[in-house]
């Protein structure tokens, strides 16, 4: 396990603290093999069409939190896609049990031309009297952006200051977008302010409670784990303050997405002892069953977890079978984040389709805790093979134009919006589902499928579009090797 720092205000980018690349061309096998060699290094890119930034993601983690206000420090502009997250927490929140969903609290310090030279220090430290004024917010985080990192405010020593008047935690994230060139070292910086300052010490273990490090999927582990006798404490989506303080009382933290919750996850285990689930998520056949078993291993319910197994597999196996026949050789490409995007591969495996390839936004070749049974994608080709034109791309869409052209899969699918447009262009059948717990379990496999044979089926729609659609890249691209920009042959393995 990485020794996480969490006396420091500040968390090491991915980049360095884990060797994570953004640029890679070749299959998932070969990627692999250089990441457990020691031999992977990252590939530039002579052009750029755009980047992810890390104050959205950071965002995400602490704008959920029910009880939590937010303040961008920056131009009003950088808190231009924050409002997305008040969207999701009105809509997500009916199906994970709210009664009310409130109003989320974000607000921006609005710096201009003369802040810029003059600092935004005093700003800063008036908005977050302000904000408390207005919301008495349990905790107030200060989401910096690359203004505010630039001009060298103090944000950290304003923080404590406010922290220690107001007598509520105000927790500064550093995550300026020209931090990281990993768009997740987002997530890692929001979860080390949480780790830091908001976490307690455990005041009694309850060795029921599981912590899920997530985005905002349906409550699916109610039911799962009530019939193991456990209990789901969500982190940081719809929680309070107060359920994460307790969070050191877990028994253990498990991820739906370990490129989300690696962070947290070995935060938790270094400081308090809370085990963290290192095996890939539950998504696909092999890798449910691993998952459900270390689940009851570390809780001492191996045979409650034995008799689920079999409850599943007696419910769900015989229409698995049935759509495995119906997909069988259809095939498929994949865009998405790093380690959802290897359980989309996992699905499309399992459901006997065949993966032409994917463009998945950034690679880390270890997480956190440095367990080689966490490397999500290693899961993928140990199970299912290898997988081909596996692309390592940050959200460099013109690539995955190129792409697609060429293969023209049967089906597209996708994790983040915007990216099915493409598919559509083309006249492929495009599935996004932002759902990240849709597709988990034997049950999930069944969900996935059917929607996969519906989108499928059901194409007059996509191929109407393309016979009008006007594609933005000339034929000389679209000509052109995909990776025409991506630096020389550095993935390979040498001796």
């Amino acid at each position: 396990m990485n020794n996480l720092n969490l006396k420091a205000s500040e968390v090491v980018v991915r980049e360095v603290r884990l060797g994570s690349i953004t640029g890679f061309s070749g299959s998932a096998e070969e990627l692999v093999g250089c990441a457990r060699c020691g031999k992977l290094t990252d590939q530039a890119r002579s052009f750029s069409q755009t980047l992810g930034c890390s104050a959205s993601n950071a965002s995400c983690t602490v704008i959920l939190i029910q009880d939590a206000a937010v303040i961008s420090h920056g131009p009003v502009g950088c808190a231009g896609c924050l409002h997305e997250f008040a969207f999701t927490y009105r809509v997500n929140g009916v199906h994970r049990g709210l009664s009310k969903t409130t109003p989320r609290r974000i607000f921006s310090t609005d710096l201009t031309e003369k802040d810029t030279i003059y600092g935004g220090n005093q700003k800063l430290a008036d908005a977050i009297r302000e904000v408390y004024d207005r919301t008495h917010a349990n905790a107030i985080f200060i989401v910096t952006t690359c203004a505010s990192g630039i001009i060298g405010d103090d944000v950290e020593g304003i923080a404590g200051e406010a922290e220690e008047e107001l007598g509520v935690p105000v927790v500064a994230i550093f995550c300026e977008g020209f931090r990281s060139k990993i768009w997740t070292s987002g997530f890692d910086a929001g979860y080390h302010g949480i780790a830091r300052k908001l976490i307690k010490a455990p005041e009694k273990k309850q060795e029921d409670l599981i912590n899920i490090v997530n985005f905002w999927g349906t409550d699916i582990f109610a039911e799962w784990f009530g019939r193991l006798n456990l209990r789901a404490n969500y982190l940081t989506p719809y929680a309070t303050i107060d359920q994460i303080a307790h969070a050191s009382e877990a028994k253990a933290t498990i991820q739906i997405c370990s490129t989300l919750g690696s962070y947290l996850g070995a935060a938790l285990e270094q400081e308090y002892g809370v085990e963290e689930i290192k095996t890939s998520p539950p998504y696909g056949i092999p890798q449910t069953e691993r998952w459900f078993r270390e689940l009851g291993r570390i809780t001492n319910r191996e045979q409650e977890v034995e008799r689920f197994l079999a409850e599943e597999r007696e419910r769900w196996l015989p229409r698995i079978r049935e759509l495995r026949e119906k997909l069988s050789g259809k095939s498929a490409y994949v865009t998405a984040g790093a380690s959802h995007g290897h359980s989309l591969l996992a699905i499309l495996k399992e459901l006997g389709m065949k993966p032409q390839g994917a463009a998945i936004f950034h690679h880390d070749p270890l997480y956190d805790n440095g367990d080689v049974n966490a490397d999500t994608l290693q899961h993928v080709v140990n199970d299912y093979g290898d997988v081909p034109g596996y692309n390592v791309c940050n959200k460099q869409e013109f690539e995955l134009v190129n792409i697609l052209n060429r293969v023209r899969p049967d089906i597209l699918l996708a994790r983040h919006g915007g990216m099915t447009l493409w598919g559509a262009k083309f006249g492929i059948p495009s599935l996004l589902i932002g759902d990240e717990h849709f597709g988990m379990g034997y049950q999930g496999l069944v969900r996935y499928g059917e929607r996969i044979l519906e989108t499928i089926e059901n194409d007059e729609f996509v191929k109407n579009l393309e016979k009008h659609a006007i594609n933005p890249y000339t034929k000389w691209w679209l000509d052109q090797d995909p990776y025409t920009f991506l630096g020389g042959d550095l993935n390979v393995q040498r001796d």
